[in-house]
């Protein structure tokens, strides 16, 4: 029985917060299809790779961020007939958060890169925008009930800095005394470092770092 040729790719959502918006980092194509258009970063699945190691590797390949430095995880697949207009190829999803990171280099096959607001963007090569609105979405949920907003932060933050991410993840103004509260109230989520910073301005403010929790409890809805 013969089975019809067929590739498989990773395509990456690299999401941050600059200047107190969420950012999407994309990349200009510089060959066909889709010449001079943006997408996200991604390429094609090595022979000799897994899928995790693909995503690692195209991430450092087409914007010079170095491995190990975000936390990567998988959002789901999509292999539409007809998503890719060279051959049927099934992709992989993944979502990406790290604090903010250094404009970016365009790496083998891509003409330039750099960090797009996500609330202003542009249309999209293939079906990018439908990978990058599942991405964003599953990044918001997350917030609500793990402390993955700290991956977007640095290793010791202050709770204002961690309410400007929720802010800009979810794109809504916090009132800052009840997010300290509900922040500070979740077990395990924040852990006190026991200094201080002056760099959020007036009063010096605690500094934390994330706690030994995986899910917050209670959760902190939209």
């Amino acid at each position: 029985m013969s089975h019809p040729a067929l590739a498989v790719t990773v395509d990456l959502v690299v999401l941050t917060v600059r200047a107190g918006a969420l950012h999407v980092l994309l990349v200009e194509r510089g060959e066909e299809p889709f010449l001079g258009r943006w997408a996200l970063p991604g390429g094609f699945v090595r022979p000799d790779e897994d899928l995790p190691g693909a995503a690692s590797r195209e991430l450092a390949e087409e914007t010079g961020l170095p491995r190990g430095l975000v936390h990567l995880e998988q959002v789901a697949t999509y292999g539409a007939p007809g998503r890719d207009p060279r051959q049927r190829v099934v992709t992989v999803c993944y979502l990406a958060l790290a604090p903010d990171l250094p404009v970016p280099r365009a790496g083998t096959d891509a003409a330039d890169a750099r960090w797009a607001p996500v609330a202003d963007l542009p249309d999209l090569a293939f079906d990018h925008d439908v990978l990058l609105a599942d991405a964003v979405e599953r990044a918001r949920a997350k917030l609500e009930y793990t402390p993955l907003a700290t991956a977007f932060c640095p290793a010791e933050f202050t709770v204002a800095e961690l309410r400007r991410v929720y802010e800009a993840v979810w794109g809504t103004t916090l009132d800052a005394r009840n997010f300290h509260r509900k922040v500070t109230g979740a077990a395990g989520f924040l852990e006190p470092t026991g200094g201080t910073t002056t760099r959020d301005g007036g009063r010096p403010a605690g500094l934390f770092r994330r706690g030994s929790a995986t899910t917050l409890h209670p959760p902190l809805l939209r």
